[in-house]
């Protein structure tokens, strides 16, 4: 073959999440959108601030070479100022511009991060389940991807489980909580113990292990505390999007975090860098950069996505569904009625109701339903939800 293997087999395999979504799209086109429940893609319905509207519409005024120019390959010093100064406030922090890369979106934070830090033949340790494209990053990095399941019960990080899967070999933990797909939080004490867990075999085994945050939902909760992970594991490197919280996923703009308390501080910020550099990801989008100044600490509409919660949880509940009460994100959980979950979606499918097998998450047996939707598809799915159930009485 003359083109790379291995990009072709990703492109080949593509991402379910995203299959699920492109059939909805055509279903919706072939017998209306609103005889589809497309609970697939993580795509916010809750509009973005008015805020941002008007942070575009102000800096559309500039002269066209300074709102079209390039930036420095790490984002305008005054759009890195912003984000740090709005850290600095809210985790009493004291993190400088230079802490901060911005990129394109998590995807590319999250890439950056791992090419800053890993090496051919490194391991990556992933909590199942979770996002299935982090598998796809680690390997194009040259690592390998380890999963650890969670806890089976509360979908908390297993810290035991994660101490016996690292090697000589482990470069790193993913974590993201609020957690994509179950919307679990990792509390303080999970965070607390992992943190142990990552300090005691780094020493054993003489090595730095990362903990990399990755943390687009951060501001999606229901009441549950988030802790600041550096606060509690100096190794840590976060990763963030504005996707979720400003309801902003097609504009792709985020940032990699290296604190200032991280031991490798200096090394990592020019890794970050070189990462980069050398996957193509400098300068993130001029113009949403400028419209971070203006809108970083504007607040998230959680109320809009809890009345979804609340609809759906007790529109299921009803029916006897079984599932995980979220305590952040905008993802329900929800056991299949069979072992199977690819079966299962078969039979909801065949209704119109487009949740995502949890075999893509590296797991058998749930559905991730994204109630990101309007509140009108979650209560009119509710007829088809029940037919689905009687199939199985």
């Amino acid at each position: 073959m003359d083109i790379n293997e291995k990009s072709y087999a990703y492109g080949a395999a593509k991402s379910s999440i995203r299959e699920i979504a492109a059939y909805g799209a055509a279903r919706k086109a072939q017998i209306g959108a609103e005889n589809v429940f497309d609970f697939s893609l993580g795509n916010p319905s809750v509009p973005a601030p008015d805020a941002v509207r008007k942070s575009i519409l102000k800096n559309a005024e500039l002269p066209p070479a300074q709102l079209h120019g390039y930036t420095p390959a790490s984002g305008m010093p005054a759009a890195r100022e912003a984000v740090a100064n709005s850290l600095n406030r809210r985790f009493g922090t004291s993190y400088d511009p230079g802490d901060l890369y911005l990129t394109c979106g998590a995807a590319a934070a999250i890439s950056i991060t791992l090419n800053a830090i890993v090496n051919p033949g490194d391991e990556v340790i992933v909590i199942a389940p979770y996002f299935p494209e982090y598998r796809v990053w680690i390997e194009t990095a040259g690592a390998t991807c380890v999963e650890v399941m969670a806890d089976a019960t509360t979908f908390q990080a297993d810290t035991e489980a994660v101490a016996k899967a690292i090697t000589p070999k482990t470069k790193a933990v993913m974590i993201d909580s609020p957690n994509n797909p179950v919307g679990a939080v990792y509390t303080r004490q999970t965070l607390e113990a992992l943190a142990q867990v990552l300090t005691t075999r780094g020493e054993e085994l003489g090595h730095d292990i990362y903990l990399i945050s990755d943390e687009p939902y951060r501001e999606i909760t229901y009441g549950a505390e988030v802790p600041w992970v550096p606060s509690l594991y100096d190794r840590t490197i976060v990763c963030y999007s504005y996707s979720k919280s400003l309801s902003l996923p097609g504009e792709r703009i985020g940032w990699v975090l290296v604190p200032n308390t991280n031991p490798r501080h200096d090394e990592l910020v020019y890794a970050v860098a070189g990462a980069g550099r050398k996957l193509g990801f400098v300068c993130a989008p001029a113009l949403f950069q400028r419209v971070l100044i203006d809108c970083v600490d504007e607040p998230t509409n959680v109320e809009a996505y809890a009345t979804n919660r609340k609809a759906l949880t007790d529109g299921l509940s009803k029916l006897g569904y079984e599932y995980i009460e979220p305590d952040g994100a905008f993802y329900l959980w929800v056991k299949s009625l069979e072992p199977d979950a690819e079966a299962f979606f078969n039979k909801a499918k065949a209704l119109e109701i487009l949740p995502v097998p949890s075999n893509s998450f590296g797991c058998t047996g749930w559905v991730r339903l994204g109630y990101c939707v309007s509140l009108d598809t979650i209560q009119n799915s509710m007829p088809a939800w029940e037919k689905l159930r009687n199939q199985y009485k």
